[in-house]
């Protein structure tokens, strides 16, 4: 900390300058432009990179962690799971697990308490209640091993998980806020009631360099949280993080039914294994301590065979490692609490208010579940240092997309189909899933194929392309396929650098 005063002559001053566009930064953003403050957040890379594209995709309680007796967070966790489901039925949907029974694992009661607990820690509307099956008769018995005989089956919650941090970040933009991405704080003077920051912004091969003031850091940088209150905010903390990698492997598709697995492994984790993008099927989670570069994490040939290894376990027919089509990696920071099993450190979060000078809140931990009252929480701390509302707003309003009468995907999709007759039902059900009633921003007017523009990718046309460059930051051909869409997994080499060279000429003519 110094003494020094920041020059704020001709120098924009925010009430908060938030740093980090993931999950919680986004989230904090748009709660913070809604109560009327004035917003700025910095994300030195795309929005949702890293951890925040990297998840299971899943809303969900986290039923393995009441074994952990992590009653309190599994209980925030399933009323979330409520309010999601309603702010953004495009994105968020929900999803019938399936939990196949072997009893040295754990025993039967311990499951039925488990799943009983989970059905009424929180009031449920939504979705249905567990219950026991016979795989006999059920249809996500029959790729499994015949020794397999009972389970069980509940329900959560399916995301997109990069679109939910975008979707909050457009919102926090429509209340005010200013967006940077691709921008680095990398100076910050403190005084007794101001923060001064310079940062750089790489825009189309220019690099600029601002400064600007804020009362109030938030420091929302995920797996670079402690790394930035050391080395650019000039302070520190007393909480730890604990970096651990979850990876996750994308195959051809094992089944053919809409149910997803969970499986138990006998080192007491679970594995997922998901339907997803119709073609495929997502395996995960892996839980390995991690201590290398945050931004080049990658799952390695350990967990590849670990996850593999599952599958063979309780799938009738071996996994193939030629069927591996994708995979990727994730840095989760959570809360050191000095567990040895890195699967049983707390999901739960934790805000460091420091006022000692201009005030900073760091974030710690969290899941992508939570982010929203994590949201409410983060303001309610910064309600002691700045005069902002304290009305909580973000419960019951939806996000982009996300307006649907009575939240019913179903009959939204109907009327699209008939509304957009001319394209084809997977294309119509792609767009409205993946932007909701915003998908008339790009389609109103239009009336035939041709009018899409360029397919530039497989299934990806022209106009998606520019949509996303216009309204979601989109600026490089990964953005486009890996985050605010899956198209990546219909691409190659040649159609990516076809979108790269489209996207750089919508970038120059723009910037031109």
């Amino acid at each position: 900390m110094t003494n020094q005063q920041p020059k704020t002559a001709y120098i924009e001053t925010y009430d908060l300058v938030i740093i980090g566009g993931g999950i919680n930064g986004t989230g904090i953003a748009r709660d913070a432009a809604g109560r009327g403050l004035k917003v700025l957040l910095c994300e030195q890379h795309d929005l949702a990179e890293h951890t925040s594209s990297a998840s299971s995709k899943l809303i969900h309680g986290g039923l393995r962690y009441l074994e952990h007796y992590e009653f309190g967070l599994v209980r925030r966790a399933l009323q979330e799971r409520e309010v999601l489901l309603r702010a953004a039925p495009h994105i968020i949907w929900p999803l019938r697990f399936v939990m196949p029974h072997v009893e040295h694992l754990r025993p039967t009661w311990m499951i039925r308490a488990g799943l009983f607990l989970y059905d009424h820690l929180a009031r449920r509307t939504i979705l249905p209640a567990s219950r026991g099956i016979d795989f006999a008769s059920h249809p996500a018995g029959k790729p499994l091993k015949t020794f397999i005989k009972k389970g069980f089956e509940y329900s959560d919650g399916w995301v997109y998980d990069a679109r939910l941090v975008v979707l909050n970040a457009m919102d926090a933009q429509a209340h005010g806020a200013t967006i940077m991405t691709r921008t680095k704080v990398t100076q910050a003077v403190r005084s007794e009631n101001l923060w001064q920051l310079t940062y750089e912004s790489s825009e189309n091969h220019l690099t600029i360099e601002r400064t600007v003031c804020a009362r109030v850091v938030v420091n929302a940088a995920g797996p670079w949280a402690a790394e930035l209150l050391q080395t650019t905010l000039n302070t520190t903390s007393t909480h730890r993080l604990r970096q651990v990698k979850g990876s996750h492997i994308v195959v051809k598709k094992v089944f053919d039914h809409p149910y997803a697995y969970i499986f138990q492994h006998t080192d007491q984790r679970i594995v997922f294994a998901i339907p997803y993008e119709n073609d495929f099927t997502l395996i995960g989670t892996t839980d390995v301590d991690y201590h290398g570069d945050i931004g080049q994490v990658e799952i390695d040939d350990a967990e590849v065979s670990y996850l593999v290894n599952v599958m063979d376990e309780y799938f009738k027919h071996p996994l193939p490692r030629d069927h591996i089509v994708a995979t990727y990696a994730g840095v989760r920071p959570f809360l050191e609490d000095n567990h040895g099993d890195p699967a049983a450190v707390t999901r739960d979060y934790l805000l460091d208010l420091d006022t000692h000078a201009a005030p900073v809140l760091s974030v710690f931990g969290g899941k992508i579940t939570t982010f929203r009252r994590l949201a409410e929480d983060a303001l309610s701390k910064i309600a002691q240092v700045l005069p902002i509302s304290e009305t909580c707003w973000t419960a019951n309003k939806p996000l982009p997309g996300g307006d649907i009468p009575n939240a019913d995907f179903s009959m939204f999709l109907g009327q699209q189909t008939a509304r957009y007759a001319w394209l084809s039902e997977s294309l119509v059900k792609h767009y409205a899933r993946l932007y909701g009633t915003r998908m008339d921003v790009f389609l109103d007017g239009l009336s035939e194929m041709n009018e899409l523009g360029q397919e530039l990718s497989p299934r990806l046309y022209a106009v998606e392309v520019d949509y996303l460059m216009k309204h979601e930051w989109a600026r490089s051909a990964q953005d486009v396929l890996w985050r605010r869409t899956k198209l990546g997994l219909y691409a190659d080499d040649i159609s990516t650098a076809r979108l790269t060279a489209y996207m750089q000429q919508v970038m120059e003519h723009t910037h031109g």
